[in-house]
């Protein structure tokens, strides 16, 4: 075997003496690759280690992929007080995949796997066929661009009547390639021109501003209330008429017109100017059934005045994410309707209460409430105008519980906004 092995590589490696050698691995090439080396039957095969003599025949479709079709014979014995007699012939057969890892490199190492079958030819009548499944690895280590040096391993799973046995084979060989797509030389770099003169950059034009105006409903009963909402982009200021004058870029607010009214939003940018329309009709309210006669009752002693009265504490059902304090969308209708209290009671002023349950630090969870009692405030501000010294933000963290904070439902009831305002 030794022999056989020094035989197959002489050529190549006296070849590589005097060629160049370089990565070969090539998309659309042939390759023929005759080997030789040991074949191992594991466990309870009961047969001596053999040699094994090959060929494999090869297409590669990419640099990385190739296909190859595998034949090779050995010729063994069985192990001493085995019972099988000397001659027992081998041959395996598959169709294997291969993936090349660095394909543009000297030293190519890939994976294998296959699919085929073993078949002996024992002493006498006596023969086998067996399905297999391989896999492996190997490496090309590339004397010219169509010669390489190569070894492979590779553990064959044979099946027989539903039984497992185990092969290992081991070969060394040559790889001869044949076609393949040749890269193309790298051009010769022109020399540089002269460097044009730098363009003239002229900026865009500032873009046009457009904005958006509704009113909801578009329809409303005198002494009712509607909802303006704006919006509006590549502006810097913009201006609501009759009777509201600058605005925000974008907002909301509420109106109570005494008549059909058609207002405007005008938004001014750098790129012109933009302006909306949005009409609400005001119908009178039902005409007020006739008085009541008048009857004149006894005089009676006025009543002392009674204290301002203290509105009741509102729970607001606001949530916020884990340590965070930003207002969701789907809470701003409550704060709507608060607001929408604060302006029935323009001189009622009150407090924001944050509260939290007692889950971590204390300190921290104070001066969570106090953010978040905070943001709702400046919501209250921000948007609807509500006059800064009417409404005061005070975080009691997890100082004032309404519930038990020994059950998830009532972590969940003290993780609250309060608020509690004097009517006055």
């Amino acid at each position: 075997m030794k022999k056989t092995l020094l035989l197959l590589l002489a050529p190549a490696l006296m070849l590589g003496v005097h060629t160049e050698a370089r990565a070969a691995v090539k998309a659309e090439s042939f390759s023929l690759s005759p080997y030789v080396g040991g074949f191992t039957f594991i466990g309870k095969e009961h047969l001596e280690t053999m040699p094994v003599y090959g060929l494999r025949a090869g297409y590669n479709f990419t640099k990385s992929l190739g296909l190859e079709a595998v034949f090779d014979y050995g010729s063994t014995e069985g192990k001493k007080n085995s019972g099988i007699a000397d001659g027992v012939d081998v041959y395996n057969y598959h169709l294997d995949a291969l993936y090349h890892f660095m394909p543009d490199s000297q030293f190519v190492p890939y994976v294998a796997a296959g699919f085929g079958g073993q078949s002996r030819n024992y002493p006498g009548p006596a023969h086998t066929d067996r399905t297999s499944f391989n896999y492996g690895l190997g490496a090309k280590y590339f004397l010219s661009d169509a010669m390489a040096l190569r070894g492979d391993v590779r553990h064959l799973v044979l099946r027989d009547d539903g039984e497992a046995f185990h092969n290992l084979e081991y070969t060394v060989g040559m790889d001869f390639i044949f076609g393949g797509v040749k890269e193309a030389p790298a051009p010769v770099a022109a020399p540089a021109p002269a460097p044009a003169p730098a363009p003239v950059v002229v900026p865009p034009p500032p873009a046009a501003p457009t904005d958006r105006l509704t009113i909801s409903p578009a329809s409303v009963t005198k002494g009712e209330m509607a909802t303006l909402s704006w919006n509006s982009e590549n502006a810097t200021k913009c201006v609501i008429e009759p009777g509201i004058g600058p605005v925000p870029v974008s907002g909301t607010m509420t109106v109570t017109p005494d008549s059909t009214v058609s207002y405007s939003l005008v938004c001014d940018g750098a790129g012109g100017t933009a302006k909306s329309l949005a009409k609400v009709d005001v119908v009178a309210p039902p005409p007020a059934p006739a008085p009541a006669p008048v009857v004149v009752p006894p005089p009676v002693v006025a009543p002392a005045p009674e204290p301002a009265k203290l509105c009741k504490p509102t729970v607001i059902n606001i949530h916020f994410d884990t340590n965070k304090s930003d207002i969701k969308p789907q809470y701003h209708d409550e704060l709507k309707a608060l607001a929408d209290f604060l302006k029935e009671f323009p001189k009622a002023k009150g407090t924001i209460e944050g509260h939290t349950d007692n889950v971590g630090d204390k300190a921290a969870n104070m001066k969570l409430s106090q953010r978040r009692a905070e943001s709702v405030r400046n919501y209250l501000i921000k948007n609807f105008d509500i006059a800064p010294d009417r409404v005061k933000a005070v975080g009691y963290g997890p100082t004032k519980p309404a519930a038990s904070n020994k059950s998830a439902a009532g972590k969940q009831q003290n993780r609250r906004i309060e608020s509690n305002f004097r009517c006055e």
